[in-house]
């Protein structure tokens, strides 16, 4: 069971991650989504396509676009659709 926890609160739990590039992609049914805002920053993968992220706030504390999730990807990436990853600030446990 990975776990991604930020600021002592479970920002994400779940069996059923995808690891890609070191990273624990959590599906979206996993998500405790009351810390998660939309966030206007983006970037590009040349093959899993376009990022969206999202920052998170946690006792009134907040971490800027510290989670990305690839809403449309590119078919090599299909298996990430709609889940989400953490940057290095939120501690990924497995």
């Amino acid at each position: 069971m990975a776990k991604a926890v930020w600021n002592g609160v479970v920002l994400a739990e779940s069996d059923q991650t995808v690891m890609v590039e070191g990273n624990h992609y959590f599906p979206p049914e996993s998500l405790n989504r009351e810390y998660f805002t939309d966030s206007s920053f983006k970037t590009t993968c040349p093959w899993k396509g376009l990022a969206n992220y999202y920052s998170l706030e946690v006792n009134g504390q907040a971490n800027k676009d510290a989670a990305w999730v690839y809403r449309d990807p590119k078919t090599a990436a299909e298996a990430i659709r709609d889940h989400v990853a953490f940057s290095g600030s939120v501690e990924v446990i497995d």
